[in-house]
């Protein structure tokens, strides 16, 4: 059994983390809302929260954790007095999985408020159960009058900057809870697998930045328990699993789910691994993310896909892509043929696919990388441009493909989201401006990083003819949380108009910039 999967070596970990943060005078968040008592009964425990993802308007996905073998059972109804429950039997939660599950919701009433209880059962013995975990959602309308609202970001505990009890922990995620959206979409790094977490960090001018910290978090990911720690690591705190409880997510991927800048096939010349194989290394944070997540595909840990269309009624489908897994390897992006580009051959044929056959009156394309933003990686691409405002090349010619099928094929209300760069921006892509003409007007916001360092704004390729109407970024990099820089996106579609509204926002909850859209119009 792996160091990872043992349930007593794992509550070791977590008490090495708090014995770390006594000796620096920080307070660990409590790992559950169940009293003392309860958790020293023997009975299973979820220590780590509940989570849901993916809801629809009859369907959603139930995540846990228990800290041993335990049956998932869970428990819906219409309020948080349960007199009428609806049980839904889920899997028995063992090592092999880390002792995380899910359970698929089916049947549930659109538009409406569903409370729910996870209980973890001794699976000997089900008499036998632990304190539930309860929380909350609302599933998608089915009434298309009914308005939507939703958040957007990602990056957290990036570049060392991780809990910090001073701060209260992960504090955006309280803010971004208040706005009660229907759900959050997370766009990718969720963790920094690459990005270890010291006790304490010196600022430029002498304060200090104090760290909660754990042993899989010393040191870059490599194997699978250190993979599964990390994920662990960011459910320490306290505000993102109340946040988890009651926010829906949509989680997707990107780089520092496994580390900066990878592509399949790399070796790396970095001396913090002895693992030199990225495949090796992907495939192990596949897996644990599979794990540690509430997806509708079938799980990425057990070869299942990460991109989908995730469907939230008559206004709004999310297509979730993954710019990862299918990518070429790093260029400088100047080829003149290029099928591979950023996606891949099939999920670029499945974007099209479903872009298509949707009806819904806004298509939100959730990119875990910017379009127009070169973002390098040395002298290579990191992203889609690479700098070269003429004809597309490298994997810009996979992007014209797909905007030229959505100008022909009459596709309205898309709209692209991303995060990744660590600073907030709106991009507007018009064919007048560009090298390449033959795709519709279209808007790219950027909104980020949740908790991590922020950074500079790039520079804007002007193959797809983009203007910056907004940005907002720190004058230096890797500039910490305390000292601004952190940044969510909020969308809101009116059921009645159909008009959809992006706000950018910095954490505090300032409104930094607002536009308004219009269903069914281009070049707006």
């Amino acid at each position: 059994m792996s160091q990872g999967s043992d349930p007593a070596v794992a509550r070791q970990s977590v008490l090495r983390g708090a014995a770390a943060a006594a000796g620096t005078g920080l307070v660990l968040p409590a790992l559950s809302g169940a009293a003392p008592a309860q958790r020293l009964s023997g009975r299973p425990a979820a220590r780590w929260g509940a989570q849901v993802g993916d809801v629809t308007g009859s369907s959603g996905v139930v995540w846990v954790r228990s800290d041993r073998p335990a049956r998932m059972v869970v428990e819906t109804s219409a309020s948080d007095s349960f007199r009428n429950v609806r049980r839904h039997i889920g899997p028995v939660l063992g090592a092999g999985s880390d002792f995380t599950g899910t359970t698929s919701l089916h049947g549930l009433p659109a538009g409406e408020q569903v409370h729910y209880r996870v209980l973890l059962t001794d699976p000997e013995d089900p008499r036998r159960a632990g304190e539930p975990v309860r929380g909350t959602f609302r599933t998608a309308p089915a009434d298309r009058r009914t308005d939507v609202r939703f958040l957007w970001s990602g990056d957290i505990a990036g570049q060392g900057w991780g809990i910090n009890p001073d701060r209260g922990g992960y504090p955006i995620f309280d803010e971004m809870g208040r706005r009660d959206p229907d759900f959050f979409l997370c766009s990718g790094d969720n963790i920094y697998a690459d990005s270890p977490i010291e006790e304490r960090v010196t600022l430029p001018d002498g304060r200090i930045w104090r760290n909660v910290t754990t042993e899989e978090k010393s040191k870059v990911a490599e194997t699978l328990a250190e993979f599964r720690g990390n994920f662990r690591y960011n459910l320490l705190a306290e505000n993102l699993r109340g946040f988890n409880a009651r926010t829906p997510n949509i989680v997707q991927w990107d780089d520092h789910e496994v580390l900066n800048n990878w592509y399949p096939g790399e070796i790396l010349d970095d001396d913090r691994y002895t693992e030199k194989r990225v495949d090796v290394l992907a495939a192990n944070a596949r897996r644990a993310f599979g794990e540690y997540f509430p997806l509708s595909t079938p799980r990425p840990d057990r070869g299942g896909r990460i991109y989908r269309v995730v469907r939230h009624g008559p206004l709004l489908d999310v297509f979730v892509l993954d710019m990862r897994t299918y990518r070429n390897a790093n260029s400088p992006g100047l080829q003149t043929a290029d099928e591979q580009g950023i996606l891949g051959a099939e999920q670029l044929g499945w974007l099209k696919r479903e872009l298509s056959r949707s009806r819904a009156l806004w298509k939100v394309i959730a990119s875990d990388m910017p379009l127009g933003l070169v973002v390098p990686d040395g002298d290579d691409a990191e992203a889609v441009a690479q700098g070269d405002p003429g004809a597309p090349l490298g994997r810009e010619l996979q992007i014209a493909d797909l905007l030229r099928h959505i100008k022909h094929g009459r596709i309205t209300g898309t709209l692209w989201l991303t995060t990744d760069v660590h600073y907030t921006s709106a991009q507007h892509y018009d064919p007048a401006r560009a090298a390449f003409k033959d795709f519709a007007p279209f808007w790219e916001f950027v909104s980020g990083p949740l908790n991590a360092g922020g950074f500079p704004a790039l520079k804007l390729d002007g193959t797809f003819g983009p203007a910056q109407p907004f940005v907002k970024s720190p004058a230096h990099a890797n500039t910490s949380p305390m000292d601004g820089g952190q940044y969510y996106g909020e969308v809101e579609i009116d059921g009645h108009s159909g008009e959809l509204t992006v706000r950018l926002l910095e954490e505090g909850g300032q409104v930094l910039f607002t536009k308004v859209l219009q269903p069914g119009l281009v070049g707006q």
